[in-house]
């Protein structure tokens, strides 16, 4: 009986110790991190840094040759356009009254009035665009308001877009056509001097020899009257002073840049192959600006020239400006600045309510694209088509269903047929 007994449990440690064996050498499920694939929006971008920069800038010039008084002004100052006076010139020696700079002076008075008679039709046109835009911008507004279903609120925003564009060509055309009569008065300014009003004194009495018929020369009565002044042809600041010292300075000479920090557009340069995926028009985040929210805008121009950059690997690249309109009003945007760095992220295509999968979880499988969908805790390769992509998320168009868990980051101990569990 206890022969019986110790072979029955002789052979139970017998099976226990074979099950314990087999048991240790039965594969492990492999430790795996799962996401399921699910419905949502998705959006492709070109993210680049940009930065800004003021959209018109005016570089005010010396219109004639003199002495340049000490400019006292420093970069940020504000100016008024027609009240502040930017430089003063006093004439250097006579040649100011030649022949021939006088009929230069003259042509650039004609040419100075032929700017501002083109000026006044491109105004005309911009206002007449911006008058149309505001009536249809009213009569969505108003058939919006009679029946909602009867525009959109995607169409309502197109047309008030459409306004404030409108509205800032027509800023654009009257800053035109407000530089084009400040160049006239600088041109008939300088005719002035050639030609000194009301001189009623004459510099010297006529020498004994010289012919008593010659008339004595005259001169200014005041020594203001020597000096030419050039008022600002802008609302707005200093940006750069080129030429703060007094000095003899030729026609021409740089003296002053000006602009309005207001007036901001954001440039990005792009790698080619994606500047041939941005449209004229296509929306823009811009972020890490140093505000609270993104700002918005809207890309104006896409350069048709591009230029090589060498990365900061020392690669050789390809790239194109990009140059972006900001929606968003000033007043939002306060303390930005020209020359300032944002990270501008460019729709080049969008989805709503699309099945998507994180890109994490993709993988190649000759020329297609492949994840491992988990199966009642095995792993199975499939194949998926996509649509939009982006650094994260991809739209899968056939191969998953809403639901599926997919491993993301799949190592090489994952394959077709492995037993996995959630890491």
């Amino acid at each position: 009986m206890h022969k019986l007994i110790r072979r029955i449990l002789l052979l139970l440690f017998v099976a226990g110790l074979a099950g314990a064996i087999a048991y240790g050498m039965r594969p492990m499920p492999v430790e795996a991190d799962l996401a399921a694939v699910e419905r949502g929006a998705i959006r492709e971008t070109v993210d680049q840094d940009g930065k800004t920069r003021i959209r018109e800038r005016y570089v005010v010039s010396a219109p004639l040759a003199g002495r340049l008084l000490r400019i006292e002004f420093k970069a940020g100052a504000k100016v008024e356009a027609g009240k502040t006076i930017l430089a003063t010139i006093e004439p250097r020696d006579p040649d100011l009254l030649d022949v021939r700079a006088r009929q230069q002076a003259e042509a650039n008075a004609k040419a100075a009035e032929a700017r501002l008679e083109q000026a006044q039709p491109l105004l005309d046109q911009a206002i007449a665009n911006l008058d149309y835009a505001q009536a249809d911008l009213k009569r969505a507004e108003q058939a919006r308001a009679a029946n909602p279903q009867a525009i959109s609120g995607s169409e309502i925003d197109n047309r008030q877009m459409m306004v404030r564009t409108r509205e800032a060509l027509v800023r654009s055309a009257r800053h035109a056509k407000d530089i084009a009569a400040f160049e006239l008065d600088q041109a008939r300014a300088a005719l002035v001097r050639f030609a000194p009003q009301g001189a009623d004194r004459a510099l010297a009495k006529a020498d004994a020899k010289d012919d008593a018929s010659t008339a004595p020369a005259p001169y200014p009565k005041s020594e203001d009257d020597w000096r030419f002044k050039i008022p600002s042809p802008i609302n707005g600041r200093v940006l750069r002073v080129f030429q703060e010292s007094s000095a003899v300075v030729t026609a021409g000479t740089p003296l002053l840049e000006l602009g309005d920090p207001r007036d901001l557009e954001v440039a990005v340069d792009v790698l080619s192959r994606d500047a041939v995926k941005i449209k004229p028009g296509a929306a823009v985040s811009l972020e890490e600006w140093g505000g609270d929210k993104p700002l918005n805008g809207e890309v104006r121009l896409v350069e048709p020239s591009g230029f090589t950059k060498i990365s900061t690997l020392g690669v050789e690249e390809q790239r194109v400006n990009v140059i972006i309109d900001l929606v968003d009003p000033p007043s939002v945007r306060q303390s930005l600045g020209d020359g300032f760095r944002v990270e501008a992220r460019i729709v080049i295509a969008e989805a709503e309510n699309v099945l998507k999968a994180p890109t994490s979880a993709l993988f190649r499988v000759g020329n297609d694209w492949a994840v491992f969908r988990v199966e009642n805790g095995t792993a199975r390769q499939r194949v998926v088509h996509l649509g939009i992509q982006n650094g994260l998320e991809a739209e899968v168009t056939q191969g998953l269903a809403e639901g599926d868990l997919v491993i993301t980051h799949p190592g090489d101990n994952v394959a077709d047929g492995k037993a996995v569990r959630q890491r």
